[in-house]
């Protein structure tokens, strides 16, 4: 035999008295029917409200096939954003690549749920496909049960092709399923951008299941730094031991959730001046600050998303404490920025004030009012980024929003934001006095804007320096 073109697979072929054999003698499925989701009025009118904007079109928005790690296996599954928010759909028993059809009518949209049915024990598919079959991933709903627990109407994915090729225009989230893309061919990118930027629209002011999903998402995160923290004796002068924390984050965030709602950051030393770093395999040392930021996602995919900064061992240097004090006033001149009617920006930038202020008292900036002239922005140099954004489902929620209802839009009750100023003095700057140089602050919580101001939703987590070092105290 020829073997010059054979692939590496380690499928094993299968006999014809196997395949004959696996078709048979199996129980019929006994159970009762599903409950109706909590979510699926909301989902509903989260349809609706998206339907209002486009009239006789018709919507497409794919949850997205699974994803490849390497070669033949893929990471966990989650479904596209705007797809779960709009059926409600986390795909835990619906599987991979559904696709949701909003197909115009004379009042608005008939939505239709494309998706894989359950394997028939018939085609071999559900002990030969290592991707679909349910021997391998687990078993699917029935379309019916997936009807009633979304209280939508379902069809099998199939289907699907037949249904993008109907008459009217058609917009699509694009980027998300490669075969939905090629079954629709886009002449003009606008009208689908128009419909991601509105799905991602209906994200930013979020409804009470919404903000109850994220309290939750909130209340597990506290629960895993309280977990780091009473661990951080043991990870102490461990090879690695960013990891032991980033582990013991991320078990806590698989037996309370999901998981992880975004790639843990825990940066010990002088790591924590890289905004993003997630390689975590650095020593944590007697001495220096952890910098951790991380939140749990819940099982309906809404995550938190808050930064502590901890002395490893359990209390602040004086020099610490001098660069933690400038970046929690910041944060409090922030979160007092936080009302309905005000700016997105303002929040940031009551913070940068104090920053650059604190700066200036410290000799690194010349002058503050000078650093934050629009045309200047120097003082940006140990702040690098924005101090925060929307959150929900993402953890950068609604990031395709036009900027007129977003970034330079005013906030309104409902919106759930993060405030998280930070102050990053790189090991090799030589503008810092050098005992400043490698010690990085970032403090940041999560906000729900209320009638009245804004509600403090990880309140639960001590914020101020004196109560860190009590709470760790108390957990050590």
């Amino acid at each position: 035999m020829d073997d010059r073109f054979t692939t590496g697979s380690h499928d094993l072929p299968v006999s014809k008295a196997l395949a004959s054999f696996m078709t048979r003698d199996w129980a019929a499925a006994d159970k009762p029917p599903p409950d109706r989701l909590v979510v699926a009025p909301y989902a509903s009118a989260r349809r609706a409200a998206l339907s209002a904007h486009f009239p006789g079109v018709r919507l497409v928005l794919p949850a997205g096939p699974p994803k490849v790690r390497s070669n033949d296996c893929d990471y966990r599954y989650r479904p596209h954003t705007a797809y779960a928010h709009l059926t409600g759909d986390t795909a835990a028993d619906t599987g991979t690549g559904a696709v949701l059809v909003m197909e115009p009518t004379a009042d608005g949209h008939d939505a239709i749920l494309y998706h894989r049915p359950r394997s028939p024990r018939g085609d071999g598919g559900f002990y030969r496909d290592r991707r679909h079959g349910e021997f391998w991933v687990g078993p699917r709903a029935t379309l019916a049960e997936t009807a009633e627990r979304l209280a939508i109407t379902c069809a099998p994915l199939d289907d699907l092709e037949k249904a993008l090729r109907g008459p009217g225009p058609t917009r699509v989230i694009r980027g998300i399923d490669p075969e939905v893309d090629r079954a629709v061919p886009v002449a003009d990118p606008l009208p689908d951008r128009e419909l991601a930027s509105r799905a991602a629209e209906l994200r930013l002011v979020k409804d009470d299941w919404e903000v109850a999903q994220i309290q939750a998402a909130v209340d597990h995160t506290v629960t895993a730094f309280a977990e780091v923290a009473a661990g951080l004796p043991q990870a102490t002068g461990m090879a690695r031991g960013e990891r032991w924390v980033e582990g013991t984050f991320e078990r806590v965030s698989r037996i309370k959730g999901n998981g992880v709602g975004y790639e843990t950051i825990a940066a010990s030393g002088a790591h924590a001046c890289v905004l993003h770093w997630t390689r975590n395999d650095g020593t944590l040392r007697l001495g220096d600050l952890l910098l951790l930021d991380a939140g749990v996602e819940t099982d309906t995919l809404y995550t938190a998303d808050i930064t502590r900064t901890l002395p490893i061992s359990g209390w602040f240097t004086p020099r610490q404490r001098q660069v933690y004090d400038l970046v929690y006033h910041a944060q409090e001149a922030g979160l007092a920025a936080i009302r309905p009617g005000a700016r997105f920006r303002d929040f940031h930038m009551a913070a940068m004030r104090v920053i650059a202020e604190g700066l200036e008292d410290w000799g690194v900036l010349r002058s503050a009012e000078e650093a934050l002239d629009p045309e200047s922005g120097v003082y940006r140099r140990y702040t690098l980024c924005s101090s925060g954004h929307m959150l929900g489902m993402d953890v950068h929620d609604c990031a395709a929003a036009r900027a007129s209802e977003y970034l330079d839009g005013v906030l309104r009750p409902g919106h759930v934001l993060t405030v998280e100023p930070g102050l990053y003095l790189q090991p090799d700057d030589m503008t810092l006095p050098p005992e400043l140089r490698g010690i990085a602050v970032r403090i940041e919580d999560d906000v729900l804007v209320t009638q009245q101001g804004g509600r403090l939703l990880s309140a639960e987590l001590p914020r101020h320096p004196e109560e860190i070092e009590l709470w760790m105290q108390s957990h050590s």
